[in-house]
């Protein structure tokens, strides 16, 4: 995967979302998976991704992140339906 500018959410082994934003997503997600990347992450190992999208600028993924935080649990589960990788 090229680098890029990612929002991207994970699924926690204990079925959690974690929400977050990278400029190098594999990077990332091996980061999550060796409990390197998020104190969240960290006790809910392994991670599996299960929605991304790419944007142009930090910023806008950043932007991004932060209103997919503010979503409900089944407003994210819809967001990863309707966009499945």
């Amino acid at each position: 995967m090229r680098k890029g500018n990612y929002t991207y959410i994970l699924e926690c082994a204990d079925g959690s979302f974690y929400t977050g934003w990278t400029n190098d997503l594999q990077k990332r997600l091996r980061l999550h998976n060796q409990g390197k990347a998020s104190k969240y992450t960290r006790s809910r190992l392994p991670v599996r991704l299960v929605y991304m999208e790419e944007h142009q600028t930090k910023q806008e993924a950043m932007k991004r992140e932060y209103a997919i935080k503010q979503l409900s649990r089944q407003d994210k589960m819809q967001l990863i339906r309707t966009d499945p990788l």
